[in-house]
């Protein structure tokens, strides 16, 4: 079915189907029956396949960087903290400090790690 064959039977413009396809825009919630009716389909199903489609592969690509984000944000405070006290640039407090949100992330992470496996 065309973007206008669908206009015509909603009594929309083509250039609204258009745009709730790239989900620029929305149907009006009244006219979810019809358009559900149109498709074959039940108001519920109309609305869980685009729930699926917002949940797809951007949301699995946050769930897997953001774990990594927090060890690689670890890993550089405690590479810092070691070449600074090193090159003896670097304080006491500002060392815990860093270590501390090191440590922080690495807990995060651990915790997201084991919430995955539950």
């Amino acid at each position: 079915m065309t973007q206008l064959e669908l206009a015509e039977k909603m009594g929309v413009t083509d250039k609204a189907v258009s745009k709730w396809e790239r989900d620029l825009s929305y149907p009006d919630i009244n006219s979810l029956p019809k358009l559900a009716d149109i498709f074959g389909v039940s108001v519920d199903q109309l609305m869980q396949i685009k729930l699926k489609d917002q949940t797809g592969p951007s949301r699995k690509g946050a769930n897997a960087i953001i774990p990594l984000v927090f060890k690689a944000v670890s890993l550089a405070m405690g590479i810092a903290v070691m070449v600074l006290s090193i090159l003896k640039a670097i304080d006491l407090y500002s060392g815990f400090f860093m270590l501390g949100l090191g440590l922080s992330c690495v807990g995060i992470s651990l915790l997201s790690d084991k919430s995955k496996s539950d």
